[in-house]
């Protein structure tokens, strides 16, 4: 009698073994996102916690609370922009102003780690070589939506424990549904990585799907009419109001109707669940329908003669895209913000104290400058963020291979640097110019202070990139730690005066030295101490630059 063949072992592509090797390729995951997922759950849960203290402070009383509540219900531009209020205890309000954002920053997340480790990894052909062992065909997909489920996971834990003493039902319905939302938006990168062949375009396109997902929720809560909002007097209990069929069509509108600490709706977990499940489904099918580096959107191939003739016109060929997309969307966030300052005027009234919150971050006496000025600021430091992301295109391109050919020929290290520094720097310019136009068109004039304005917050915003090539220049394997100062210095803008940090925290950041425009009188000594800064920072990362190996 024959003894039996022992086993193939797996291969790329085996059906037998579609998911071998996923849990080292989940641990290596891990391992590569070792700082920026601890950064982006950190960043997100602070956000929150940090909330019902400044809710205490701003609203300490049940009949401020409920007044709050009534201005809302008429307020459709804040209800755009926030979302609907549905009960008026410290939880539920808290889930009201920061709940939606959290959605957004954990989707955020959930689409640049599950992309990072599926497309990515393909274009810059390490997928094939790990394809190559032991690996199914589906490993590396798992691995990914695997990386962003213990992210939204650790999410949802911190919320959860950090707002049980609000309401045990409520702080776990509000970490549920912020991890759900993100989990929902990985599964849409896992499709969209089978798609495309191009990570920039996967990124693009992700990014659109996001913000139709806020636009579909903001035009439903606009078309809500009040009798969806809380009944005075009926203890923060919804009125029983339908929402418009808009909000109901974008996992954001999911998260709002969830109602964590005013009468959970726990079947709309069930939403998340479903929503999660089918696009996983539908990926899984993709992955299994095409071959390793392809994609199902067809790349169009370039003309037989290049028409890319610099360095500089390379580096705008590759980031024109996020450059055009930050500044469409920074105008259109501009148009809203405009758009929202007499509303938001309405709303503060005569509370004192969210009158001095406005003038803590602002700096006017005048409330409407005050706001704008706040808002001019928030805008800088998100703008910050694009110019993180330009800088450390280069790191991307070293650490794909591509950097060394067009290093191979006549371009220069500083001349290959400077293309992409142009973008980084100039873009910062444009988007914050744009984010101005918009600012004033919604507000409706004040064109040359508003602009004025938002340059002013380019020197801060420098810095930051400033920071940003400095690491990729001297230590170039920690240059994603830019990520860490840029996430920081948001938080201290955003939740710092809210909860009246010392000022000595509010000096960590370049913003807080920048005078507060409009309304306030213009100060040159900080800007022109931050701009010589910044023209340090990047005079130190090319240094470096030169001195070391590229890819090391």
């Amino acid at each position: 009698m024959t003894a039996a063949a022992p086993p193939a072992p797996a291969v790329p592509g085996d059906r037998s073994r579609p998911l071998a090797g996923t849990g080292i390729l989940l641990r290596f995951a891990l391992r590569r996102d070792r700082v920026t997922i601890p950064l982006w759950v950190a960043a997100n849960a602070l956000m929150v916690l940090s909330m019902p203290s400044a809710i205490r402070g701003l609203y300490g009383t049940p009949a401020e609370r409920a007044e709050l509540m009534l201005q809302m219900e008429t307020n459709a531009s804040l209800r755009a922009m926030i979302g609907p209020v549905f009960g008026d205890s410290v939880g539920a309000l808290t889930a009201w102003r920061i709940g939606g954002y959290a959605g957004i920053l954990a989707a955020v997340m959930s689409l640049l780690v599950v992309l990072r480790h599926t497309r990515d990894e393909e274009e810059s052909g390490r997928q094939e070589l790990v394809s190559s062992g032991r690996v199914g065909r589906r490993a590396p997909l798992t691995a990914a939506l695997l990386a962003a489920a213990v992210a939204n996971t650790a999410l949802a834990l911190l919320i959860t424990a950090g707002l049980a003493g609000q309401g045990a039902a409520g702080a776990l319905a509000l970490g549920l549904g912020v991890a759900g939302t993100g989990m929902v938006f990985a599964t849409t990168a896992a499709i969209v990585a089978q798609l495309t062949q191009s990570a920039r375009l996967a990124r693009g396109l992700t990014s659109a799907v996001l913000g139709m997902a806020f636009v579909l929720r903001a035009a439903g809560d606009f078309a809500t009419t009040g009798d969806a909002s809380p009944a005075p007097g009926a203890g923060g209990e919804p009125a029983g109001g339908e929402s418009s069929v808009l909000t109901w069509l974008s996992p954001l509108g999911w998260l709002a109707q969830l109602r964590a600490f005013a009468s959970e709706r726990w079947w709309v977990l069930l939403l998340f669940a479903a929503a999660t499940a089918l696009q996983a489904g539908i990926a899984y099918a993709l992955a299994g329908r095409r071959d390793l580096g392809m994609s199902f959107l067809p790349t169009r191939p370039g003309p037989a003669r290049g028409r890319v003739g610099t360095a500089g016109a390379l580096a705008w060929r590759l980031q024109r895209g996020s450059v055009l997309g930050w500044s469409a969307g920074f105008f259109v966030a501009g148009a809203v913000y405009g758009g929202m300052a007499d509303g938001a005027i309405r709303l503060v009234g005569d509370h004192d104290e969210a009158r001095e919150i406005f003038r803590r971050m602002g700096g006017q006496a005048d409330l409407t400058d005050s706001f704008l000025a706040a808002v001019v600021g928030m805008i800088g430091l998100v703008a910050a963020l694009f110019a993180v992301s330009s800088v450390l295109r280069l790191s991307g391109e070293e650490s794909s291979g591509r950097a060394e050919p067009v290093l191979a020929g006549a371009v220069g290290r500083l001349r290959w640097a400077a293309g992409h520094l142009l973008i980084a720097f100039g873009g910062s310019v444009l988007i914050m110019l744009m984010a101005g136009l918009g600012l004033a068109a919604g507000h409706g004039g004040r064109l040359g202070p508003v602009l004025g304005a938002c340059l002013v917050q380019v020197a801060g915003v420098w810095v930051i990139g400033g920071i940003a090539v400095l690491l990729h220049g001297v230590l170039p394997r920690g240059a994603v730690a830019a990520w860490g100062v840029a996430v920081t210095v948001l938080l201290i803008g955003w939740v710092g005066p809210v909860l009246d940090v010392p000022q000595l925290v509010l000096d960590l950041s370049p913003f807080g030295h920048l005078p507060r425009l409009p309304g306030g009188r213009m100060e040159w000594g900080p800007v022109g101490v931050l701009l010589a800064l910044a023209a340090l920072l990047v005079a130190g990362g090319l240094a470096g630059l030169r001195r070391r190996d590229i890819g090391g």
